[in-house]
């Protein structure tokens, strides 16, 4: 079994996308968005939920007044502010450091786990998906990101699936890090900018830390095509396999507009037709071994 995650260095550059048109293309696969933090892949696959888990992660201080003595000893050492006068603790600054509970005098303060969020096993129409949604302002989106890539793989065991299509967080950081370790290999996404080269070069150097075989491809390439030529001479550079590049297309819109996929929505399109070659080309690489 091979598991290939489509990243990018940031933002907007049609990662989600792309992840579902090859969604179209692909055979025996499983879908995982492991975007924990801001996941829109079900928006286009709209997934039927077939079983949902709890997700725990981080602790939350909750004061018992029945045993506080309003001594004052946690607002006093609480460096983020987050208990009041009323000794009652606000849970969006609350960071779930635990100094409040060392220094009660009284242990009158509880410290439990807390339920950060959710994660699904849910079935699309073209293929299983594996997804989460993490609660509002809360942490642990690493954890949630390992969590979501374990079950995508143990369900892939369970129904003799080859292949998982996971779609990554933009960056470099922990949600990245939990996304692309162990990958069999991972698709870079840049964007024809001068950030897009920045946050490209970021990521790949991320990739090359961890030891994941990376390739790279350009999305709406023609916006700027000096750019994209500046792309592709790095990829030469850096012996960084190319994949291939994807045209500005505004066929990519209206397939969401619509909740399809590119193909599902207009297998001619040029876009469509150049989706096509780049998984054609990414396969090959990772069949190959990179």
């Amino acid at each position: 079994m091979k598991e290939v995650t489509i990243i990018s260095g940031k933002g907007g550059t049609g990662k989600t996308s792309l992840v579902a048109t090859f969604a179209s293309l692909a055979q025996n696969h499983i879908l995982c968005d492991a975007d924990v933090d801001a996941a829109d892949l079900h928006l286009i696959m709209n997934p039927k939920i077939l079983e949902q888990y709890d997700f725990t992660g981080g602790r939350q201080a909750i004061v018992d007044h029945d045993k506080c003595t309003d001594c004052g000893l946690c607002r006093q050492y609480c460096r983020w502010e987050a208990i009041a006068e009323s000794y009652t603790v606000d849970s969006i600054l609350c960071e779930g450091c635990g100094v409040c509970v060392y220094f009660c005098p009284e242990k009158a303060i509880d410290f439990p786990i807390k339920t950060c969020g959710e994660y699904y096993i849910s079935e699309t129409r073209l293929c299983p998906m594996v997804h989460a949604r993490l609660g509002i302002a809360e942490e642990n989106s690493g954890k949630l990101v390992t969590q979501v890539r374990k079950t995508a793989r143990d369900l892939a065991e369970k129904k003799g699936m080859g292949l998982i299509i996971t779609d990554g967080p933009p960056g470099i950081g922990c949600p990245v890090i939990a996304s692309i370790g162990g990958s069999s290999a991972v698709l870079v996404v840049a964007e024809p900018t001068v950030s897009g080269i920045h946050d490209m070069d970021r990521v790949l150097d991320l990739a090359a830390h961890f030891g994941v075989p990376a390739a790279l491809c350009i999305n709406k390439y023609d916006l700027n095509v000096a750019i994209s030529e500046k792309v592709r001479e790095y990829a030469e550079k850096k012996s960084i396999g190319f994949m291939g590049a994807i045209p500005f297309d505004p066929a990519f819109i209206h397939a969401m507009v619509h909740a399809k996929t590119l193909l599902e929505y207009d297998s001619n399109s040029p876009a469509a037709k150049s989706a096509i070659e780049l998984w054609r080309n990414f396969l090959q690489f990772v069949d190959n071994g990179y």
